[in-house]
């Protein structure tokens, strides 16, 4: 496996994104412990997961419980890097709402610790902009956390490049990574991406392909893509994921999954080399 670095941490090129095993069409509990095993087989040292990532109200930290299992039951679990988040809350009904207040990010990377069984937290993200709380506070709580050893490393979700700068201001120049959508079908966080590599900071990509609904489909709706895969021999989707990695060294995608097959697929990225040409044209979609 390709290696790429978050602050002073080597991990795997591509990550996993854990939420689909948590959220709305979530399979059962083993194939999603399938899944998280057949990412550490094939070398995966970095998964993302959000104390948000559930689907009722009573079982706040679902997918964090889940990959805490995964990673206990399996000899390389120790080797992992786990980047969770706080300030997003699902209420039960479907919806998504916001609490970015100092006092509950820091009472949710408390709880975040426990599900997790660690003493300090690998990676923490401050999870989106809530508009009612100012976001000096917010970061300033996440700051608080690092700062008390609660967290190793520190970071921010969904921000803007103006965010991203008073996040570096705010944390010390201690800003590690951005986690914002990026895909083919969403290309609006192309500033983010630049100014995390003009700045040295990790840009990790949620919904790389385009989303749990859209993923199976980047071929048929990305022509490029799909003449691309075809002439390699490869998905569609381990194009998508390669032409990121293309982009600047600071990016590491992390494709959701609940398969063992498609997280090995989407692992396999980081071995394809594409053509300067070939990156053009996907750039161009």
């Amino acid at each position: 496996m390709h290696t790429r670095r978050i602050g002073d941490v080597e991990v795997s090129a591509i990550g996993l994104g854990g939420m689909p095993m948590s959220i709305e069409g979530r399979p059962e509990e083993a194939r999603s412990l399938a899944t998280i095993h057949a990412a550490l087989d094939a070398g995966v040292t970095l998964i993302d997961t959000a104390d948000a990532y559930h689907l009722e109200a009573g079982e706040v930290g679902h997918n964090e419980t889940l990959i805490a299992k995964a990673l206990a039951s399996h000899e390389r679990g120790v080797d992992v890097l786990v980047a969770t988040k706080g300030g997003h809350l699902r209420p039960g009904d479907g919806s998504w709402t916001l609490d970015g207040s100092p006092r509950h990010i820091k009472e949710a990377c408390e709880a975040s610790l426990r599900r997790l069984g660690v003493e300090a937290i690998g990676l923490y993200q401050f999870h989106r902009p809530d508009p009612k709380v100012p976001y000096a506070e917010s970061v300033g709580a996440v700051r608080d956390l690092l700062d008390e050893g609660k967290i190793r490393m520190a970071g921010v979700s969904n921000a803007d490049p103006d965010q991203i700068r008073q996040a570096g201001e705010i944390l010390g120049g201690r800003l590690v990574s951005v986690q914002n959508q990026f895909s083919p079908a969403f290309r609006s966080s192309e500033p983010e991406l630049r100014l995390c590599d003009e700045l040295g900071i990790a840009f990790l990509p949620w919904s790389p392909l385009g989303g749990i609904s859209r993923a199976s489909e980047l071929g048929s709706a990305y022509a490029p893509f799909a003449r691309i895969a075809e002439a390699h021999g490869v998905s569609p989707q381990q194009v998508c994921l390669a032409w990121m990695l293309a982009k600047s060294p600071v990016v590491v995608p992390i494709p959701g999954s609940s398969r063992p097959e498609t997280i090995r697929d989407s692992v396999a990225a980081a071995d394809l080399k594409l053509t300067s040409e070939e990156i053009a044209e996907l750039d161009a979609v």
